[in-house]
């Protein structure tokens, strides 16, 4: 991605989900608004950039709207509304996953405690719905009952993934064939949603909106392979925490998966119990050995494939189309 997308887009996307965060305006909030400005990066030690993340679902989808033809500026109330969806499940999963650091801070459980980081996480999905009615004020009449709907699906298909990652923890015989409905609810359908909001802003055709959406699908499954392997295998000062707490927390990740499959030295020491902080250097070597990295670099591969074939389909004009491929290369070579 060309980095004028990145300084035009970027400072669109914050102030409007600065003014979503305002729409909680009542009194004595003060310490409410707090935390939802310290998990979106601005504020607290640490604020910053980095804390923010790369925004990488909102900055999809202003460059699919224009990609489609359409001006990025009228879908800033979706791309802010995906940004606060995504974010209210990084709350609610930092609990559930029982993680002490979001993008090298403490998380928001940490620091106001469970009951409140609920909440938190609540107001997050409340506020990405208010937002993204202002497409009323930016789009045709009838746009944002659509966008709605779109957003809605995403966000049952989100916790539908949730819960079949969290049910499998509780399983000893997940298989490849399961991640993958798994990983289609969790992380490619949001994904999805972002392209198929920019696409439906920009008025597109019924067969190129799907195609845009079907690029975002492959898109996310190919950026949670990639997540996999950094789970595992990435630069932990990259992506803000431990490199090691995948095989630690036992998840069922798509190496360990593939590992399991093969039946060898891994797999043997895996079902014997917990891994212990001592053994998992040589745990990833022996991972690795059997093909657990090459298995999901070839995977993520794939699915970055397809993601491009359907942007084909898409046929996005101009620069903007470019710089989604370029994005979706630097998704899949990422190391945090």
């Amino acid at each position: 991605m060309k980095i004028e997308y990145a300084t035009t887009f970027l400072p669109a996307i914050e102030e409007e989900l600065r003014q979503a965060i305002l729409l909680s305006n009542s009194p004595n909030l003060e310490e409410y608004r707090n935390m939802l400005a310290y998990h979106l990066g601005w504020e607290g030690e640490g604020a910053g950039p980095e804390a923010r993340g790369k925004r990488v679902r909102p900055i999809i989808v202003l460059l699919t709207c224009a990609a489609a033809g359409g001006e990025w500026q009228h879908a800033l109330p979706a791309a802010a509304a995906v940004e606060l969806v995504h974010n209210f499940s990084l709350i609610h999963d930092d609990i559930q996953d029982n993680s002490p650091l979001r993008r090298g801070r403490p998380t928001v459980w940490k620091q106001w405690g469970v009951a409140q980081a609920i909440n938190a996480g609540d107001a997050m999905f409340a506020l990405a719905h208010l937002s993204l009615l202002r497409l009323e004020e930016t789009s045709l009449p009838g746009i944002a009952i659509q966008a709605s709907r779109i957003l809605q699906l995403a966000c049952l298909h989100l916790t539908e993934g949730q819960f079949l990652d969290l049910a499998y923890e509780a399983h000893g015989d997940l298989s490849l064939e399961a991640y993958w409905q798994m990983v289609g609810g969790k992380t490619a359908a949001l994904l999805a949603a972002c392209t198929e909001l920019g696409a439906l802003v920009a008025r597109a055709s019924d067969s190129h909106r799907e195609a845009f959406r079907q690029f975002g699908f492959s898109l996310g499954m190919a950026f949670q392979a990639q997540d996999d392997l950094l789970g595992i295998w990435g630069n932990a000062a990259l992506t803000g925490k431990s490199a090691e707490s995948d095989l630690l927390s036992g998840k069922k990740s798509l190496p360990v998966l593939y590992g399991l499959t093969q039946n060898g030295a891994f797999a043997k020491r895996w079902t014997q119990g917990p891994v212990n902080p001592g053994e998992i250097q040589s745990l990833a070597t022996q991972l690795e050995a059997e093909g657990g990295l090459a298995y999901t670099q070839a995977a993520a591969s794939r699915m970055t494939d397809q993601a491009i074939q359907a942007l084909a389909e898409a046929q996005p004009l101009g620069e903007e189309g470019q710089a989604l491929i370029a994005l979706a290369d630097q998704l899949l070579g990422r190391q945090g």
